[in-house]
């Protein structure tokens, strides 16, 4: 790839703490690199993970060419960084209202997490939802996993590519829903209907709670139905994050 002295260099970075936060992974620097809301500080990439990356989405930052082993000294331990760190900023606030596509011929569909707080869950969450089209993720700001390089590594690149909304109350998220012409689905083990039933054709907000406790009892008061997926009794339920996948395929398959 073409060097720039000015922008890559061969001094190793130094192994303490930085400022900022941490990427890591080839899909998430990637996709943060090429996210314009994203401000980024510096890269510190192997020479395999730069090719990877490519030389037009690290035009944007300055890049550092290390060997693996420093990149890992900047990371947590254990983290799996296919070589590639990105110091950056956290993502912008955004309000719900400013996320949403308008109203159209094609069904919008949200995803509410409420009280989900395994990062890797939730990233997990947010791979299935882009898979599958989402419109955008709804959370609690204070309990709800925060922006960090565990978080993006297990969305793989999904944290920089679907809005990811913080919002004070999940009820009175869900009640602006509804007042936008969504239909509020709260999944649970004892829904009234399986989904395949509950799901219309229309705009929905699709709920899933806590793997502990499921959806708390006033948030599912603020939906229309409650619904299950149909399991084998021999498995009391589903990971939460196999849960929304499974979900989100029937409400397409719909």
């Amino acid at each position: 790839m073409p060097r720039n002295d000015r922008s890559h260099h061969r001094h190793p970075p130094r192994a303490k703490p930085a400022e900022g936060l941490w990427l890591y992974g080839l899909h998430t620097v990637r996709a943060a690199l090429a996210n314009p809301e994203r401000k980024v500080q510096r890269a510190v990439l192997s020479e395999r993970a730069a090719e990877a990356i490519g030389p037009k989405l690290l035009g944007r930052v300055r890049s550092e060419i290390v060997d693996n082993d420093h990149v890992g000294r900047l990371l947590p331990p254990g983290a799996v960084h296919q070589g590639a760190a990105l110091q950056c900023s956290p993502l912008p606030h955004r309000a719900l209202e400013d996320v949403l596509p308008e109203a159209g011929a094609k069904r919008r569909v949200v995803l509410v997490l409420d009280q989900i707080s395994d990062p890797h869950n939730t990233g997990a969450i947010l791979r299935s939802a882009v898979a599958f089209g989402v419109a955008a993720v709804i959370v609690q700001d204070r309990h709800a996993p925060p922006e960090s390089g565990a978080l993006a590594k297990a969305a793989s690149g999904a944290l920089d590519i679907l809005p990811y909304v913080q919002v004070v109350n999940i009820s009175r998220a869900l009640e602006q829903l509804g007042k936008l012409g969504f239909w509020r689905v709260a999944l649970a083990g004892d829904g009234e209907q399986s989904l395949k039933e509950a799901v219309s054709t229309g705009d929905i907000a699709l709920v899933l709670g806590s793997e502990g406790d499921g959806v708390r009892r006033l948030v599912r008061e603020n939906c229309d139905i409650a619904a299950t997926i149909p399991i084998d009794a021999e498995m009391e339920s589903l990971n939460v994050s196999n849960a929304a996948a499974i979900a989100l395929y029937e409400i397409r398959r719909g």
